[in-house]
């Protein structure tokens, strides 16, 4: 978890044509809400918050946001990027406290060889890489640490299986599988439908233009 000063301004004029023209100025369209706030909206610097994305490397980011002369803390809830060049074209912030806990996603590691590729042959498939927790945001793990060691060929890792840091729960069902070791035969068979499912709706779109 990383902690970032952040300055936004408060905007009080929101729609497409403010949102356009704020993206031209080099800044990003957002707002910020919470269970104890009413919605505010926002614009931050987008050199700024991109920096902040790339040190962050996909690990939870706790924002002190400055808001002219104001502070909140927030969480990135959303992100909404373009298309076509994937930029970041709105934000949704959520206000939190830090004696509250919430609701964060974080990245699954493993840790380790499984021996049912190194010894059976099979592939490792990560069913789910990230992981919903509950916790208080200063107790926000940077990951989840998973032991795929003693993984063979069809055996599979659940939420069941592992043991959540000291102040932290996982969220999701117990049951939900996370990761997976098959045969290569089954992954080859796998890429080979995919394929020609592709192959299909590729068919179905060319007949369609057709017409």
């Amino acid at each position: 978890m990383i902690q970032i000063n952040l300055d936004a301004e408060v905007r009080t004029q929101g729609g497409k044509g403010v949102a356009r023209k704020l993206r031209k100025a080099g800044k990003i369209p957002a707002v910020l809400y919470g269970p104890k706030n009413d919605p505010v909206s926002l614009s931050v610097n987008a050199h700024d918050f991109n920096k902040v994305l790339i040190k962050a490397e996909g690990e939870q980011v706790i924002f002190t946001l400055r808001l002219d002369g104001d502070e909140r803390l927030a969480l990135i809830k959303e992100l909404q990027r373009h298309p076509v060049n994937d930029s970041v074209r709105h934000i949704d912030f959520y206000s939190i406290s830090v004696e509250d806990k919430v609701e964060v996603e974080v990245s699954i590691k493993p840790v380790g060889k499984a021996k049912g590729v190194e010894i059976g042959g099979g592939v490792l498939e990560m069913i789910q890489r990230t992981i919903t927790i509950r916790c208080l945001p200063l107790a926000i793990p940077k990951e989840i640490e998973v032991d795929i060691s003693d993984l063979d060929v069809g055996d599979a890792l659940h939420i069941s299986d592992l043991t959540p840091p000291e102040g932290v729960e996982f969220t999701e069902p117990p049951e939900t599988t996370l990761i997976t070791v098959v045969g290569a035969t089954v992954q080859a068979e796998e890429v080979e439908e995919e394929e020609e499912l592709e192959e299909a709706e590729g068919a179905e779109e060319a007949a369609t233009e057709e017409e």
